[in-house]
């Protein structure tokens, strides 16, 4: 059986490329019926912290992750020594005091004897790979501090959980020959591995904030939808084919296999993120989209968290999503639904308001005033037939009223916008632009 892990360490947050190892990880396990381990490596015990545990399990909860089984390396402390105190006993191994410690009863480290020998790596991805262990010298096993090395707890732990592929980014390359000696000195079975390219900034070289090393947790707050970041990452060195790029998750556990991931590293680009994320938006269940704007809308004082007018505020979300790239931008474009005082960017006033309107205003006022019916055929029929009898064309208007009513220069149909703004809230926000004689 197919049985691979994601090993994350809890020394940071999750971050994108994490989250990609963990996510082909993930889908190979589906693909293959096999089972997904996760596994934290706890044991840096200065550098550890659970408030990283927690955000890495939520962070993966929240792609849509779920796992078969879950082990603590920090509570597999014992299991180590075991093995270390074997190689040990074997003469594989041997003791070294740490560096001032003298005399009996001082802390000592195991140390493993690396031999002569040229090592070859069927890696999946990449093809053969051939390291030559002279250039690698004598492996610490067990610290003086008791804890293991990250190597030694690695290959311990894969093959008592029975780990068939390892799957981890291309930097874990030079630790790959480090543990093949060490899978080979205590009689383990070894996995098949295969190395994932690396993610570089748009610009190139390794990923920074700047460029995309933010936190998943941070594209959350930042208003991405997990479907879409999982698409997102997914796309990191492996295609569904056809240029395709939207590809729900369950069509990928159809057709993802680890042997097509490029070996050419990825480029990380937010434009793109950006796109992907609005695709999913578009169509996205707008109840569902307000569920996760609520806790931002109360935040900003938009709405009363326990009063609320439910209906209207999907009526907004299907008004904007079409147009939102992350569910952050609606509190930003659709503030003028939620707020009293409108004030144009200077811009947007210079070139929208800076004529004098008030008797065009004053005639669609009248208008509007003398609809029966407030909705949006009506309100539209109304202004197209005004600036025919003012003849006009139908932009002239549009564009300065959208401004006086919105503060912006773009943003929905501008006579939906009058009708969920209502006839009081127009009325009002276009009378502050018509100039008193």
């Amino acid at each position: 059986m197919v049985r691979v892990r994601f090993a994350p360490s809890p020394t940071g947050n999750l971050h994108i490329g994490g989250a990609r190892t963990a996510i082909f990880n993930w889908l190979y396990a589906k693909v293959k019926k096999g089972k997904f381990i996760l596994r934290i490596e706890d044991t840096d015990k200065e550098r550890s912290q659970q408030q990283y545990v927690d955000e890495i399990l939520e962070s993966l909860k929240w792609l849509g992750f779920d796992w078969d089984e879950i082990y603590y390396q920090g509570q597999r402390l014992d299991i180590y020594r075991q093995f270390a105190e074997r190689l040990l006993k074997e003469g594989q191994a041997y003791e070294q005091e740490a560096p001032g410690a003298e005399g009996a009863g001082r802390p000592k480290a195991i140390i493993f004897k690396i031999a002569s020998e040229k090592v070859k790596i069927a890696d999946i991805i990449h093809g053969e790979i051939e390291f030559d262990t002279e250039v690698i010298k004598d492996q610490v096993l067990i610290k003086s501090d008791g804890t293991p090395t990250y190597n030694f707890a690695c290959v311990v732990d894969d093959a008592a959980m029975q780990i068939s592929h390892v799957i981890r980014g291309d930097d874990h390359i030079s630790n790959t020959p480090k543990q093949v000696i060490l899978y080979k000195a205590l009689g383990f079975p070894l996995p098949q591995f295969a190395h994932l390219p690396l993610i570089l900034g748009k610009e190139g070289g390794r990923l920074s904030k700047r460029t995309g090393a933010t936190a998943i947790s941070d594209y959350r707050k930042m208003g991405y939808l997990s479907s879409a970041l999982f698409n997102y990452l997914l796309l990191l060195s492996w295609s569904p084919g056809g240029n395709r790029e939207v590809i729900e998750t369950e069509e990928a556990i159809r057709l993802f296999d680890i042997k097509n991931v490029n070996k050419t590293s990825a480029t990380f680009d937010m434009d793109k993120l950006n796109w992907l994320n609005n695709q999913y938006l578009k169509k996205a269940d707008p109840e569902k989209l307000l569920e996760q704007l609520l806790p931002s809308l109360a935040d900003k004082g938009y709405i009363q968290p326990d009063n609320f007018d439910r209906d209207y505020l999907i009526a907004l979300v299907k008004l904007f999503q079409a147009r939102l790239s992350t569910l952050n931008d609606f509190a930003d474009w659709a503030d003028f639904f939620f707020i009293d005082e409108i004030t144009p960017d200077h811009e947007a006033k210079e070139k929208f308001l800076s004529q004098d309107f008030s008797q065009e205003f004053k005639l669609f006022l009248d208008r509007l005033d003398a609809l029966e019916s407030f909705d949006i055929h009506s309100i539209e029929v109304s202004f197209r037939e005004m600036v025919i009898q003012l003849n006009v064309p139908a932009k002239a208007l549009i564009h300065p009223i959208r401004v006086a009513l919105t503060g912006k220069t773009i943003g929905p149909g501008l006579f939906e916008v009058i009708y969920y703004l209502g006839r009081e809230r127009t009325k009002r926000r276009l009378l502050r632009w018509i100039k008193r004689s």
